[in-house]
């Protein structure tokens, strides 16, 4: 049990459906979602990363990489995936200690690929709220934040993205440590909440703080503008750039 805990060892259907009932789990959805996990070989273009990156970068985009949706709110920063290559140089070029050029590109490169599930043919439904004072950040110099704001723009005008922005102007909002990355997974119980702290990524997936997370993303949610108003909020925001 250690073993496959620690994801030494994998674990097979058989040995998981004896698991579940032992544990008396009578969900047959949620047990058919582990089956379906635990089963699957494919090799995720993350794993050339390994040894390369902190773990938590490949768990991030492994989770990503799987979710039925993705949910993400952001008050000093741009959401990853959303981030152009220069913004996100400058992001990890200011990291303490500095990095080693080689990690930094490779980073940059991680952060790159991250996009790919917002893209392509079946990219995962993504709902983003961004605070103003990301936006307004400037992370690089002022071309940087200029192609970051048209990235944005781009991106709002997709059929399967919204963005949304709070202001500053908003009165009575002290939301601001509602930070997260939700990804729903394939039934709520696998759903999980990723959140940055100064030692590096949290993975929540307890079902009691899902809940409070679930509460908090529509909390910002529906104080935010609509996505109307936000795509020309940031055109305003580009044009004064």
């Amino acid at each position: 049990m250690s073993q496959i805990e620690s994801g030494l060892v994998g674990v097979s259907e058989q040995r998981l459906r004896r698991l579940a009932s032992h544990y008396a789990c009578t969900d047959a959805e949620f047990i058919g979602a582990l089956v379906a996990m635990a089963t699957d070989r494919t090799r995720g273009w993350w794993e050339e990363y390994r040894g390369l990156l902190p773990t938590s970068f490949l768990d991030l985009a492994e989770l990503e990489g799987h979710a039925a949706f993705l949910r993400e709110v952001q008050f000093l920063y741009v959401p990853g995936p959303l981030q152009t290559e220069d913004y996100a140089r400058a992001v990890f070029a200011y990291r303490i200690p500095e990095l080693p050029q080689e990690e930094l590109e490779a980073r940059v490169r991680h952060r790159m690929q991250r996009k790919n599930v917002l893209e392509g043919s079946t990219p995962t439904p993504y709902e983003a709220v961004i605070h103003e004072a990301a936006l307004r950040i400037m992370v690089g110099d002022r071309g940087t934040s200029r192609a970051q704001l048209a990235r944005l723009l781009e991106f709002s005008e997709r059929g399967h993205a919204t963005v949304r922005v709070i202001p500053f102007e908003l009165e009575g909002f002290a939301g601001a440590a509602s930070a997260m990355t939700y990804a729903g997974g394939s039934v709520s119980k696998l759903d999980t909440v990723v959140r940055d702290g100064p030692h590096g990524a949290a993975f929540i997936d307890s079902e009691a703080q899902l809940v409070a997370f679930r509460t908090l993303f529509h909390r910002v949610e529906d104080v935010s503008l609509s996505p109307e108003q936000s795509h020309d909020f940031i055109h305003k925001l580009a044009k004064e750039l």
